[in-house]
């Protein structure tokens, strides 16, 4: 190399050597920085009191530590000069743990404790271990007895079974009042309305969710603008119009045919219906409310007068969900399943006292003070339907 070459590599100057150090120093803190702001930012969501443990180089302050039982939060924070983990041991086995706190830094635990001892560790394994006690709790007495999911699964199979049986039946006896009516047998087809009825009464807690069955299955002349009249007057109602108000089949074999060919739908979206643990009881406190405000007050079937006995159907259908829920009911909460026990119970006697040798009397012949007596034993009924999901753990 030439000496006019070695003039032109000269040694970084100080100035530059000063730079670089400055630059390298700026990235450290930026990245120190960033290891704290990311250390912040996974910390687990504190629950109830923070519990401040400071690990030393030998020994965790404090070593002794009480809490209830339930989800507790920990915050540990690393005094020594190296990394430490801190966990929670029952025996041998890791009950909850944080890993890889850094020197300086805090991280926080959370951890759902059941009552008992517990040791701590402190840092270094040869370091002694800390004790954690923790005591009986009435929050964590209560989230214990709660259900698990799986309690519902029984519940919910066996009503799936009850739907697609009531669905068949319901198909079977529209059917049947289809061939009554498109023979001209207006006394058949009388006789066989109410049958007709008694299956989709006690399955209406959710067929009232598939609203575009229902407007065609059950809809009513009020709701409609020009009530009897209007087009979109179909289904039962239409049948049960033409039938006791009418007192003719004219005209009702078209309204029948498509009725059988929206229950046969009906039946197929029964099969398909995904239903949640929370569905049983929230159908079943929705439609006792409506039979309250509706039905058992004022009448829905002005035609044929048959209210009374479509409420008992109804009201067999709320026994058998109240019923599936029973079990897991009972022991969650076994006061609120005794309420649904006494409501239901009087439900029934409120319905069963109008009843006679030839079954129910037309809805005409209920008084004022009878329809209100039997609204308040649906509305009682429903306020004790309501309480079962947060009974269980589901509210």
């Amino acid at each position: 190399m030439s000496a006019s070459e070695k003039s032109t590599h000269k040694a970084p100057s100080s100035a530059l050597m000063r730079l670089a150090a400055a630059g390298a120093g700026v990235l450290m803190i930026a990245a120190a920085g960033a290891f704290y702001h990311a250390s912040r930012m996974t910390q687990p969501q504190t629950v109830g009191e923070v519990y401040r443990v400071e690990v030393g180089a030998r020994a965790c302050e404090p070593n002794a530590i009480t809490v209830a039982a339930g989800r507790n939060t920990f915050e540990i924070h690393n005094a020594s000069d190296r990394p430490v983990e801190w966990e929670i041991l029952s025996g041998v086995m890791v009950v909850a743990e944080r890993e890889n706190i850094a020197p300086g830094f805090r991280q926080t635990l959370t951890a759902n404790l059941a009552p008992g001892s517990y040791e701590i560790t402190c840092g270094l394994l040869s370091n002694p271990r800390g004790t954690l006690t923790v005591t009986p709790s009435e929050a964590y007495a209560a989230a214990a007895a709660r259900p698990t999911l799986k309690a519902f699964i029984g519940p919910l199979s066996e009503y799936k079974v009850y739907l697609a049986m009531q669905g068949s039946a319901l198909v079977s006896s529209v059917t049947a009042l289809a061939e009554a009516i498109e023979a001209g047998d207006l006394e058949q087809a009388r006789s066989l309305y109410q049958a007709a009825r008694t299956p989709y009464n006690r399955i209406e807690a959710v067929t009232d969710r598939i609203s575009d069955l229902k407007n065609a299955i059950d809809p009513v002349a009020d709701y409609l603008e020009k009530r009897e009249e209007d087009p979109a007057f179909t289904g039962f109602h239409r049948i049960e119009y033409g039938l006791f108000s009418a007192g003719s089949t004219d005209g009702l074999a078209p309204v029948a045919e498509k009725l059988v060919a929206d229950v046969t739908a009906l039946k197929q979206r029964l099969r398909e219906m995904k239903l949640g643990p929370e569905d049983l009881a929230n159908s079943a406190a929705n439609l006792a409310t409506r039979l309250a405000e509706g039905p058992a007050s004022h009448g829905a079937s002005r035609y044929a007068g048959t209210d009374l006995a479509e409420l008992s159907d109804n009201l067999d259908g709320l026994a058998k969900m109240a019923g599936l829920l029973k079990p897991v009911l009972s022991e969650a909460a076994p006061d609120v399943a005794r309420d649904v026990d006494e409501k239901l119970s009087a439900t029934r006697t409120a319905l069963d006292t109008f009843k006679g040798a030839n079954g129910f009397p037309t809805f005409d012949k209920v008084d004022e003070a009878a329809r209100k007596a039997l609204a308040k034993s649906f509305e009682d009924l429903a306020a004790a339907l309501s309480r079962i999901n947060q009974a269980v753990g589901l509210g």
